[in-house]
């Protein structure tokens, strides 16, 4: 930018939402030219006309399009479906009362079960290529009849299988820890400037630098990995051989575990600064411990010449399992009984009952157990070729995933059956309080306006279900880790088909085809959360609806677990405040205008402006989730007190435009229904400068098809209205209100 600045000249600085719109979209120009940043995060413009550069408005129009980071290739965008346990854990610890004392327990219980996470998936991978391949299949004929590729080590030791398949966990291993370390290397130009921040929670997203601790973090679980391969492989090898070198070999993986836990429950030493290096030495020794110990196991097992014991299940794979599943479910039970002596102590309540953090875990734990579950049930359908899968074939899978599929398969069910009911219950209220609406916006339509006015409250309702939302993640949140504590049922060795027989008189055969149905629903389930992530990428209009979860999960930084999806505020939110910091210095004021999800990058860049930067700042947020979802989601950092302290920060130079037809966004600090919103005079006067952020806009404009058109209005919902006359009149006030400026 050259030339000196023009006096009050304002730029319309635009950040768009999960739609993942092109910069042209944002701008609504054809013509645009790139300003600053790359092709994953940059700036743009208009390009400069020959006569005037400046828009219909007097102000230079600027977008920033953050899409591509969260998901900006198929690669990344499919990887989110097979890390999405480990996304919802990772989310789960932001998601904690703003309940004072609970924070280090919280922090220190999620990471714990993130650890399990990590260590299930190994157990999965071991479940595959050890319990499934090497143990069972390799000892029967028919199994290996036409498998050349398996056939070459069927007729070796049983030590000599188990070595060399092991090396395809061990490889996994690796290679995700491999993979794990380059988006922090791919984040490290884009660090926050040290400037003045607020002291708010939600202030220090994206500012502070997230790679020490996910180093940290990743060293432990790569440890935790490498030892739960080792102690597994070890108590098979002792079921026959407990020799002195097994015991010791034991002895150490065991302990290796026991200091991952340790150090995840340590939150002083674990969250220290970048600049405190002792712990990144101890969690290096560590994962270099686990992995010298996996060598040294591996040519354990392949020397060993005690015989193995025959048939049946890998020795000791199946009990492994279900005190992982017990684990979980104790890791849970304690969760949860924090935040509810925590909540009971709190004069107000919270939003989700306080138990935001324990819907959004189990919900991960039962997720991670239904993936792993699938996993090695379509193995064990594969190979047992000329048979259904079922309890108790050679190559079936072990038992205690079958009680977590039953698990799961319940989960669904109940929360399906109370999403019916909860949608019949709630619509007639719904369906009320959108006829009231109506009935305020368009109070004299005409006849022939009845069947639009219909679609209009029928939209009302539908954008309304979003509140029932809450209530259904709890439910689900509950029954989901009801069935992964039922999973540890499988320690009292009897499978679900013969304990519901017993204790509740079903036929075993309809319980056995229930478990074979589930795990096609959970198989389904995966391939439609891979078809979404790839329409997600290809279709910005699918993207809307379904981009929404990745954009919320990856906003929060890596507290929990290491290999979940990179923080892209880390990036965004730093870039906002350098390109709006840098603007300012170069005498111009800057209008902030944040459409879905671009409001919360607003929301949280507006918080670390310096003083001298956010007075020539204004803000315009559409179709905002900050109250609706945000607020209820993540209380501990999006309260009454930040919303406020954003306001103060701007000088309330704020508007924020939303519609009841919305099921995304909607009002921030007052909803002005059915009375007319106060007006800036109002609150200049004495009034809270609050109640005139929110404008309300009615949706459609009308229920009557205009002269010139063939069609009535479209009903706009959550889509962005930068061409609206009402987004056009909100911009003219806040270039003004910058303008006017002391």
């Amino acid at each position: 930018m050259s030339g000196p600045a023009i006096p009050d000249e304002v730029v319309e600085l635009r950040v768009h939402g999960v739609s993942g719109a092109s910069a042209g979209q944002v701008l609504d120009v054809p013509r645009i030219t790139q300003v600053a940043g790359d092709r994953s995060g940059g700036f743009y413009r208009t390009r400069p006309q020959p006569a005037n550069s400046r828009g219909a408005r007097g102000v230079t129009l600027e977008a920033y399009r953050w899409g591509d980071l969260p998901s900006g290739t198929v690669v990344r965008t499919l990887s989110l479906v097979f890390l999405l346990p480990f996304m919802l854990v990772n989310v789960a610890v932001w998601m904690r009362p703003a309940t004072p004392g609970i924070d280090a327990v919280v922090r220190c219980l999620c990471r714990v079960l993130a650890l399990t996470l990590t260590a299930l998936y190994v157990l999965a991978a071991v479940g595959v290529t050890l319990d499934l391949l090497a143990w069972k299949c390799m000892t029967s004929p028919s199994c290996l009849e036409g498998r050349s590729w398996l056939s070459w080590l069927g007729g070796q030791r049983d030590g000599l299988r188990l070595a060399v398949l092991a090396l395809a966990p061990a490889g996994a291993i690796g290679l995700v820890w491999r993979l794990s370390t380059r988006p922090g290397r791919a984040f490290e130009a884009f660090r926050a400037p040290e400037e003045t921040a607020s002291g708010h929670r939600l202030g220090a997203v994206g500012r502070w630098d997230a790679e020490p601790l996910v180093g940290r973090l990743r060293s432990i679980h790569v440890a935790a990995a490498f030892a739960t391969l080792s102690v597994t492989l070890l108590i098979a090898r002792a079921a026959t051989d407990t020799s002195i070198g097994t015991v010791a070999l034991t002895v150490i993986g065991g302990a290796v575990l026991v200091t991952c836990v340790v150090l995840l429950c340590a939150p002083p030493l674990i969250d220290r600064n970048a600049t405190d290096h002792r712990l990144d030495r101890i969690a290096s020794a560590l994962r270099t411990i686990a992995v010298v110990l996996t060598v040294v196991v591996l040519a354990h097992v392949l020397a060993s010449r005690t015989p193995w014991r025959q048939g049946g299940d890998l020795p000791g794979y199946d009990a492994t399992l279900a005190c992982l599943f017990v684990a979980q479910s104790a890791l849970l039970a304690a969760l949860g009984a924090v935040l509810l002596w925590r909540r009971a102590r709190q004069p107000k309540g919270t939003p989700m009952l306080g138990l935001g953090t324990l819907v959004i875990a189990a919900a991960a734990v039962s997720l991670a157990v239904a993936f792993s579950a699938e996993l090695v049930y379509r193995v064990a359908d594969f190979l047992d070729r000329d048979t259904p899968t079922g309890e108790g074939f050679a190559t079936g899978p072990p038992r205690a995933y079958t009680w977590a599929i039953f698990g799961f398969l319940r989960t669904v069910l109940i929360t399906l059956i109370v999403a019916g009911l909860a949608t019949l219950i709630s619509r007639r209220g719904r369906l009320r309080a959108a006829a009231a609406i109506v009935a305020r916006d368009f109070p004299d339509p005409p006849a022939e306006a009845r069947p639009r006015l219909r679609q209009v409250r029928q939209t009302i309702a539908r954008a309304r279900f979003t509140e029932t939302l809450v209530p259904l993640g709890v439910v689900f949140g509950c029954a989901a880790g009801l069935g992964t504590a039922t999973t540890t049922i499988g320690l009292l060795e009897p499978y679900p088909s013969d304990a519901v027989e017993r204790y509740a008189g079903l036929p075993a055969g309809l319980i056995t085809f229930a478990i074979a149905f589930g795990s096609w629903v959970i198989a389904a389930i995966i391939l439609s959360l891979v078809i979404f992530g790839v329409f997600a990428y290809r279709t910005i209009e699918f993207r809307r609806h379904v981009g929404v979860l990745w954009d919320l999960g990856t906003f929060w930084p890596r507290a929990a677990h290491p290999f979940a999806p990179p923080c892209y505020a880390e990036r965004a939110v730093p870039e906002l405040t350098r390109r709006i910091t840098y603007l300012v210095s170069c005498g111009k004021s800057v209008l902030l205008t944040g459409h879905s999800h671009g409001s919360v990058l607003l929301a949280a860049t507006v918080l670390q402006l310096p003083p001298q930067v956010s007075s020539r700042v204004a803000l315009l947020t559409y179709g905002s989730p900050l109250r609706r979802l945000y607020g209820r989601l993540f209380p501990a950092y999006v309260d009454d007190e930040v919303l406020h302290q954003i306001g103060v920060r701007v000088g309330w130079r704020w508007v924020n435009l939303w519609r009841d037809t919305d099921p995304i966004g909607g009002w921030i600090f007052a909803a002005h229904r059915p009375a007319a919103p106060a007006t800036d005079a109002e609150a200049a006067d004495g009034g809270d400068p609050a109640e005139a952020v929110d404008r309300r806009l009615r949706d459609p404009s009308d229920v009557v098809t205009p002269p010139g058109d063939s069609v009535p209005p479209p009903i706009q919902g959550h889509w962005p209205s930068e061409s609206d006359e009402s987004f056009t009149a909100a911009v003219r006030d806040l270039v003004a209100r910058l303008r006017e400026r002391p």
